[in-house]
Parts: C-alpha cells; sequence; structure tokens
C-alpha cells in the first residue's frame, strides 16, 4: 500500500476517491486550500498530488483495507474528518466516521439514500412527498404494476446515478423494454456499489431542480442554492445542463424548504452538503432522490460563481466539526450546459473559438478518435462538450451558453457511410 508523503504535519482531512478531474478536481482544491488531505483511492491520480499531502493506493471496494489505511494515518498524523464526493463511497465515508468517531452522518442513513427503494419506503411512511414506487423482479412484474400505477411511468436501478437506466415507457412493450435497460444500466462502477434491483414508479409531470442543502444537525438545515435542471427529450432523462441563480424565487417558497427538510429527517441526514432532487408538480414539490454528497455536474461550481458559497469547503468544514461559512458574497446567475452528438460515431475534430470575460470555461470531454452515442442512447459518458458561463440573470446566461455552442464544432464520422458536422 504505497504512501506518498507531503509537508504538513496537522490532523487529515481523509477524501476517499479524487474522481473525475474535469467533474470533481476543482472541489478537491478548494477542500485542499483549506485542509491538509489524505487522498485514499483504487489509483490516485497523479493530477491530484499537487493538492495533497498523503495519498495511498488502496481497493475502496475493500472496506477493512481503507479502515486500516485510515487507523494509520491517525497513529502517524491524526485523522480529524473522513469526507467523499463520489456516490461510490459514501457509505464506506460513513462508516468510516462511525467508526474513528469523527463527525458524518449514521451509516444506515446513508444508505437509506444510496438505496432509491429504501428512500421511497422511509418517504410514504413518513408522509414526505415523493412518488409511488414498486420493486420489480422481472418485466412482466413490471407491466403489472404499471396497470396499478395508471399512465405514464418510470423505471430504473435501485441503485444508480447520472439519470443511468432511467426511462419513461407509456406502453406494456415500452415498460417491458425500459426495465430491461434499467437492470442491465451501468455507469462509472455504481452497478457494483449499491443493491442490484429495478424500480416501477409514477411518473412526475413538472420541471426538475435540486436544492442543495447544508445540514448542520438534525432538523437543522440551509439551503445554499437551487438548481433549474435541463434535461433531454424523454424517455431519457438525460441532463443536459443546470442553472443556478443568486435570486431564484424559489429560495423563498416554503413547501420546498419543508419538502427538503422533512425528507433529510425522515431518512436521517443530519451533517454535510446534500444534493437533493426534486420535481415541482401540479400537486406540489416532489422528491426525486436524496444525494448524501455534493452535487455533481459542476453544481457546487455554479453555486459559487453565483453566490461565493464554497460548497467542497463547508462540506469539509463539517467533516472535521469546524463551523462553515454560509453567508454568500456575491450575487449573480451561473449555468453549465452540456454538448451530446447529433450521430453516432467516431470524433474526427472538434474547434472552438470564443473569448469572453463571462466564459468560465468551455471544454471538450470528447477528444478526437473518441466514440460517442447520439440520444436517445446517450449516457453521460458520451457528453461531447461543456460550457460553464456567468451572468446577471438566468436569461443573460442561455444566451451566452447558446453563444458558445454556436462557436463552437464537432465532426464526428457517423457508423454508416455518411458524415456529419455539428458547427
Amino acid at each position: 500500500m504505497p504512501v506518498t508523503p507531503h509537508s504538513s504535519r496537522s490532523p487529515l482531512l481523509v477524501v476517499l476517491g479524487a474522481g473525475n478531474r474535469t467533474f470533481r478536481g476543482y472541489g478537491l482544491k478548494h477542500i485542499a486550500a483549506h485542509h491538509p488531505v489524505a487522498l485514499i483511492d483504487n489509483q490516485p491520480p497523479a493530477w491530484a498530488e499537487e493538492h495533497v499531502d498523503v495519498s495511498i493506493t488502496a481497493d475502496l471496494s475493500n472496506g477493512e483495507a481503507v479502515t486500516k489505511a485510515v487507523a494509520d494515518l491517525d497513529v502517524d498524523r491524526g485523522v480529524a474528518g473522513v469526507l467523499t464526493y463520489t456516490e461510490n463511497h459514501v457509505v464506506l465515508a460513513a462508516r468510516l466516521a462511525q467508526h474513528f468517531a469523527l463527525p458524518g452522518n449514521t451509516p444506515a442513513a446513508v444508505e437509506a439514500c444510496r438505496d432509491k427503494y429504501l428512500t421511497r419506503s422511509l418517504l410514504a411512511a413518513a408522509h414526505v412527498p415523493s412518488a409511488r414506487s414498486y420493486l420489480v423482479a422481472d418485466a412482466e412484474t413490471a407491466v403489472e404494476y404499471a396497470v396499478l400505477l395508471g399512465g405514464p411511468v418510470v423505471l430504473k436501478p435501485r441503485s444508480m446515478g447520472g439519470s443511468a437506466g432511467v426511462h419513461r415507457a407509456d406502453t406494456p412493450e415500452q415498460v417491458r423494454a425500459a426495465f430491461h435497460r434499467a437492470k442491465s444500466a451501468s455507469l462509472f462502477g455504481l452497478e457494483h456499489a449499491g443493491t442490484s434491483g429495478v424500480l416501477i414508479e409514477e411518473y412526475l409531470d413538472g420541471p426538475e431542480i435540486s436544492v442543495e442543502c447544508i445540514a448542520l444537525g438534525h432538523g437543522n438545515v440551509h439551503i445554499a442554492a437551487i438548481t433549474r435542471k435541463f434535461l433531454g427529450d424523454e424517455p431519457a432523462f438525460l441532463e443536459t445542463g443546470h442553472l443556478v441563480d443568486a435570486t431564484d424565487p424559489l429560495l423563498a417558497d416554503s413547501r420546498i424548504r419543508e419538502v427538503a427538510l422533512d425528507a433529510l429527517t425522515t431518512v436521517g441526514i443530519s451533517n454535510g452538503v446534500l444534493h437533493v432532487e426534486m420535481r415541482l408538480t401540479r400537486q406540489g414539490p416532489r422528491i426525486v432522490e436524496i444525494n448524501a454528497r455534493l452535487g455533481g455536474d459542476l453544481i457546487p461550481h455554479l453555486v459559487l460563481l453565483a453566490t461565493g458559497l464554497n460548497l467542497p469547503q463547508i462540506a469539509a468544514d463539517l467533516a472535521v466539526g469546524a463551523d462553515p461559512e454560509l453567508l454568500p458574497s456575491q450575487s449573480q446567475s451561473a449555468a453549465v450546459r452540456f454538448l451530446y452528438p447529433a450521430v453516432t460515431g467516431h470524433v474526427t475534430a472538434v474547434h472552438t473559438g470564443l473569448f469572453a470575460s463571462w466564459l468560465d470555461r468551455f471544454e471538450w470531454t470528447a477528444a478526437p478518435g473518441s466514440y460517442v452515442t447520439a440520444p436517445p442512447r446517450a449516457t453521460v459518458r458520451d457528453r461531447t462538450a461543456l460550457a460553464v458561463v456567468t451572468g446577471p440573470d438566468p436569461d443573460t446566461c442561455l444566451h451566452r451558453l447558446q453563444t458558445a455552442e454556436d462557436r463552437s464544432g464537432i465532426h464526428i464520422q457517423a457508423d454508416t457511410a455518411t458524415t456529419a458536422c455539428v458547427a
């Protein structure tokens, strides 16, 4: 178990998994700027070395080995807290925090978030607005429950993320096909990090949001921001972008606040930065899922740009028992858009020619030579590029995102004899 030592001798904040540099590198950078970090990862990436005091190679699926690694760190340097921002390791982080008597949520509370069937069951028992949901063992049982639920339904994996394997179905044939897609879905190893199974749920109509919550104790939840989500065409629920506005009127909606608080209280969450997804239906806000971690897809970065609140730093502070800074320092809007391929095939060339003060970043995530799949079969792994912009209001951000997209281009050699160029 090779260890790379660094200079500081202060007690360490253990971070489980560096994650993808594009989507999580900023978080590790913010955390390490305020806390000495010991990164434990299956293969600590080279880019993370500049941010951490100690890096340890360990199998994160082996709880006993990771516990021993943390115990060794505790003897050598002291351990002040345990944190992860990756879905794969949230339960392990909670178990480690409990084992070493560190701040954090109970493993049972975190498992209640990871397991969507358990989430739905607990919320239903507590009368927290959610979706009617059933665990189904096979496609024909799914068809039977679709009749019981009536109208459109949604099928999804029991323990997955990134909208992988989530599809709407309106007919028995679509229900059967959606069941098999959900059962076979895979994404970043999440299929191995939770309980397998397929859920069928009632379809919730209405715009989707996420509530970025900060839990400061039992029943004490601070809402840092509300994220407006943009989705691709159904039957899939592919996320195509997010927008955070520091003055979003939904921040004053008491129903959203109450549902978020009731949901977190019901599953037992009392510590950390949480990402709570909802649909705003005609009957009011209803829970889609609860994530016992920082939001993904650069959402904490948008919150920082829009409000000045540093969610990764706040999560780290709470993980070591420190008081976080919760006072916003700026007020504007920030948004991200993810581009997807128009056709399935190999990327042969990309270009962009936009430079502007409001363009926080533009990054190609599919390099020439990459094979990408077009919607409706695309997953988040098929994103070709992302753009992050800021602006005084949401409309300005949306206009600037469109400008960034229009000023970029990608050439894809399609699987057929034709080629496609998206400019």
